[in-house]
């Protein structure tokens, strides 16, 4: 009886948490055409992105329409550079920018400044830069 019962609770746990996960975590065809359009990028790996990040990208596709033009050509082309990195690479860019995020106001100001510095060099500057300094290649000039 009472095995019964802690394997009934299980299934109703199991289920339960099914159907949480459902409803949070939708699939690929479960989208709306218009979450489709935008969230086009992702297409191929939506279906084993973490719940916690289809929610981010869900967010980001409700927003999407209140964008500027400009706006949402970044987005897009986030979504594409994104897509295109190897599960390191995004790893690599989740602590970086957990690293920025835990930086002095006046440390992160710094960093503006120079990066803006960065992006007025000249390509060939540039290129000479990464070349020398391969470590800190940011790999987010396509984005500007």
């Amino acid at each position: 009886m009472v095995k019964t019962a802690i394997a009934a609770s299980l299934l109703l746990l199991t289920l339960t948490a099914g159907a949480e996960t459902g409803a949070s975590e939708p699939s690929w065809a479960q989208l709306n055409e218009s979450q489709r359009q935008v969230l086009a990028p992702l297409a191929q790996e939506w279906d084993i992105l973490r719940p916690w990040q289809r929610e981010k990208m869900l967010d980001i596709a409700r927003d999407y329409p209140k964008m500027s033009v400009t706006q949402q050509q970044l987005v897009q082309k986030r979504l594409t550079h994104w897509s295109r990195m190897t599960p390191y690479e995004r790893e690599n860019a989740r602590k970086k920018y957990q690293a920025y995020q835990n930086l002095s106001p006046e440390k992160k100001a710094e960093l503006r400044k120079k990066w803006e510095e960065y992006k007025r060099l000249p390509e060939s500057k540039r290129e000479a830069l990464r070349r020398d300094n391969p470590d800190i290649d940011t790999g987010l000039d396509e984005l500007d």
